[in-house]
């Protein structure tokens, strides 16, 4: 199921409407922001974030999660949301690893809207349930091929703030070369500031129909299974 198809059964299926929650950044209206918030509010809320499977903008023209949070610094937030829009929709990673990668980070930061985002996103990129399950949980999901399970692992060193080994980053050289290593060390970065500055704020997602959140977890969790192995 492509981006488009999910939001438009979303749409179809969404009851009650979904609202943004500012935490403790209130949430901005249109009509309340100066030239730049505005001009940032018009990036974030049209193409290509437009119509995908999380909201975006609610129903009262709010934008939710981090989004809301960075128009309060909309110089930062064009860079923030412009280093967003090329590691999603302008990167090279595959999009299944890409979705692995952040939902991974998403687990470890037990960051609710980042959850609730990228969970729907990768149901349409192929990662079924049980895979977004054990990730959940904290553990690398089962039987993956090895360029993903290279990703995971290289993704696994990062959050734990240690050196990456020389065998780690062998073995993602070996799979995403010199370029997917930097786009994978960014992407991590990026989602963990994000997951961040939710935190900062307590913002958390949507109110309705929010799927469960990551359980807070040991850092490092992720790690402590290899391929298809869980305690």
């Amino acid at each position: 199921m492509s981006e488009q198809e999910w939001a438009e059964q979303e749409s179809a299926e969404r009851q009650p409407t979904e609202k943004a929650d500012g935490g403790r950044f209130p949430l901005l209206a249109p009509g309340v922001l100066d030239d730049e918030q505005l001009a940032l509010y018009n990036t974030i809320a049209g193409p290509p974030r437009a119509g995908g499977p999380f909201l975006v903008v609610d129903d009262d023209g709010h934008l939710a999660g981090p989004f809301n949070a960075l128009l309060y610094a909309p110089q930062i937030g064009q860079a923030v949301q412009a280093l967003g829009a090329a590691l999603r929709f302008g990167g090279k990673l595959p999009a299944r690893t890409r979705e692995l990668v952040i939902c991974a980070v998403a687990a470890e930061r037990c960051s609710a809207y980042e959850w609730y985002a990228h969970s729907r996103v990768a149901l349409t990129v192929g990662i079924t349930p049980t895979e977004l399950e054990n990730l959940r949980g904290g553990f690398v999901p089962a039987e993956l091929p090895d360029d993903e399970l290279s990703a995971l692992t290289f993704t696994a060193a990062l959050l734990n703030g240690r050196a990456v080994s020389d065998v780690d980053h062998a073995a993602a050289l070996e799979h995403h070369g010199h370029e997917g290593i930097t786009e994978l060390s960014i992407l991590v970065g990026y989602y963990r500031a994000l997951s961040g500055l939710l935190a900062a704020g307590d913002v958390g997602a949507p109110a309705a129909r929010a799927p469960a959140a990551p359980n807070s977890q040991p850092p490092s969790h992720i790690t402590t299974t290899t391929k298809g192995e869980r305690p």
